[in-house]
């Protein structure tokens, strides 16, 4: 299958202004991510349609309400209940990502978007990913970087003078605390230890790594020691489950 060229210019100021405005419109920033994520999901994979496509750690249902859409049988495993809203996706289960109530290689996809920094126990959450996916199918894993312009998310970019005085300004700021812990509920990954984790596997293949939102040269700035902790914003992994 022809890989996905590296995204427009457009695309990515559209999801920007989308992401800038999140908290005043989240419909309107998560329904364009997802329809973003599904468009990444079938570059790489081909059609959803018909097939099943496990999103762990999908929060609202954004992502996997527009694989629905799109044909396939899609089912939201989320932990945390404060993020499902007030309707949640049919079908939702709350289940941890440690430990999914599903057979093994029961998912044709395996969809996680910025899970990852939100898990103490990386190592742990990716393998059970793999062991949800079948042979051959695709595991799609992205996440924020903790050097990246928004690795603290609400109380970035301030993160790089310390989490607890960044937290505190947000704080000064807004008038109340930050909804993101580091330690508890975010935790400072990195995409050097995050690669070579991947790739010491031998039950996937990398298919790619590279930035998921950035315009250029996506992939190449991905393979720079120290300038990709800071200049990849938010880095896409495409696994490839092995063949048994």
């Amino acid at each position: 299958m022809r890989r996905p060229k590296d995204p427009s210019l457009r695309r990515s100021l559209l999801l920007f202004r989308a992401f800038l405005r999140e908290q005043q419109d989240p419909g309107h920033c998560y329904s364009l991510l997802a329809r973003d994520a599904a468009d990444q999901v079938e570059a790489y994979d081909g059609p959803v349609r018909g097939r099943t496509v496990v999103d762990v750690g999908g929060g609202g249902g954004w992502f996997t309400e527009e694989f629905r859409r799109r044909g396939a049988h899609a089912y939201l495993f989320e932990p945390d209940v404060r993020e499902l809203g007030p309707e949640p996706a049919e079908g939702t289960v709350v289940a941890d990502g440690y430990l999914l109530p599903l057979a093994d290689g029961a998912a044709d996809v395996c969809f996680s978007s910025n899970v990852l920094e939100h898990v103490a126990d990386p190592r742990t959450f990716l393998s059970e990913l793999v062991r949800v996916t079948r042979p051959g199918g695709l595991i799609y894993v992205s996440f924020t970087n903790w050097l990246s312009p928004w690795g603290g998310h609400e109380w970035a970019p301030w993160h790089y003078l310390g989490a607890e005085r960044a937290r505190a300004r947000y704080r000064r700021r807004t008038g109340h605390p930050a909804k993101h812990t580091l330690g508890e509920n975010l935790f400072a990954v990195h995409i050097g230890p995050t690669l070579r984790l991947v790739r010491a596997r031998d039950d996937v293949r990398v298919v790619a790594a590279r930035s998921r939102y950035w315009p250029f040269l996506a992939g190449a700035v991905v393979k720079v020691p120290v300038l990709r902790e800071f200049a990849t914003w938010n880095l896409l992994l495409i696994l490839r489950r092995c063949p048994a």
